[in-house]
């Protein structure tokens, strides 16, 4: 299954039908504006796109839309403290747009030195990739490459304000939860994955 978040809501990708979903048997391309416009009209909150052939519908969906890719980080530290970024009165991670000719795991190395401050950052493994659509001026899925990263430094993170950051921090595994309430669902499907909180 696919999952991409659109605000709040939801659009699934599956091999069947969800009775929890507003469900749409892939017969054409037209259907993902369908089910954008059911989610962005506030129509249903879960719509659930299936098929037999899921991943040819999969590639389909992400040629459809402008598609762009990003890359990004949970950060720790030796204290098993994790790296947060306050934004748009959000909390979140470091994370931003590839550039040409960069690969995932530089990006992610890159945008996390910019948006933190923070150098001598060691790549450890390749956790998962996020999807979420949004509108500017068009519809654009942005495809987030998430690793998981080590910082064994003394540094003070400081925020990249002409990014909107407004502070960094760094928060103990037990204030995640809370963190997450005010976060976005990308995020917190990426920290429950890692965590194992649900």
């Amino acid at each position: 299954m696919y999952k991409v978040f659109f605000n709040e809501s939801l659009l699934t990708f599956s091999n069947q039908s969800n009775p929890e979903a507003k469900n749409i048997l892939f017969q054409n391309e037209a259907q993902f504006d369908e089910s954008v416009h059911l989610l962005s009209s506030k129509a249903s909150n879960l719509v659930n796109i299936f098929s037999d052939d899921i991943e040819t519908v999969w590639t389909k969906f992400l040629k459809y839309y402008k598609h762009i890719q990003a890359a990004g980080g949970i950060v720790r530290n030796p204290k098993d403290d994790y790296l947060f970024i306050f934004r748009l009165g959000k909390w979140d991670l470091p994370k931003g747009k590839m550039e040409e000719g960069e690969s995932r795991e530089e990006s992610a190395i890159r945008e996390i030195e910019e948006e933190c401050s923070l150098t001598n950052l060691e790549l450890k493994r390749f956790l998962m990739p996020t999807f979420h659509i949004y509108f500017l001026r068009e519809y654009i899925i942005k495809e987030t490459f998430w690793f998981e990263v080590f910082y064994d430094g003394v540094e003070l993170p400081l925020p990249q304000t002409e990014e909107g950051i407004e502070s960094v921090e760094w928060r103990k595994e037990s204030e995640i939860p809370q963190l997450l309430e005010n976060s976005y669902p990308n995020i917190k499907l990426l920290m429950d994955n890692y965590l194992n909180l649900n």
